[in-house]
């Protein structure tokens, strides 16, 4: 008498390479979107020293940067931005995130202050009244150490 055998499925496997792909494409995604948030803020600027004011925090606010060159072109964000739009531009991102929108302004140690006055105009015009400087700690030996902001 014949025994019966057991016999298995034929596609019994389960094929791992679509989950595998995909898994590589959300890494890439990821990664590429980590370093344009990046590079909106990370402009290189000589930043003025500053005997006061606190480190960084990051509290969840909405937050948007100015940054000013020493060759006084103006970016919000990471786009530039003529100082006659500056106030219309923060209008609508006011709208956009919220009232409790904050602006940190970061300006070379080398702009003059008539440079830096029209942002804090646009941003009077705009009803947005939380406005931080972003400025390196004084330190004995003149090296700038961490960015802070003062109000």
């Amino acid at each position: 008498m014949r025994l019966p055998t057991r016999r298995s499925p034929a596609n019994a496997y389960i094929n791992m390479t679509p989950m595998i792909d995909v898994t590589f494409q959300l890494i890439i995604f990821f990664l590429l979107s980590s370093r344009l948030a990046q590079q909106e803020t990370q402009m290189e600027l000589d930043l003025p020293a500053a005997a006061s004011g606190r480190e960084a925090v990051e509290d969840g606010r909405p937050r948007l940067t100015v940054n000013v060159s020493a060759d006084g072109r103006v970016m919000l964000g990471s786009t530039q931005t003529p100082r006659e739009e500056m106030a219309g531009r923060l209008r609508i991102e006011r709208d956009r995130l919220g009232s409790d929108l904050e602006i940190r302004v970061r300006a070379d140690r080398s702009v003059p202050y008539r440079v830096v006055s029209p942002i804090l105009l646009a941003c009077s015009e705009a009803g947005i009244w939380n406005v931080t400087f972003a400025v390196v700690e004084k330190d004995e030996s003149r090296e700038p150490r961490a960015e802070s902001q003062n109000r």
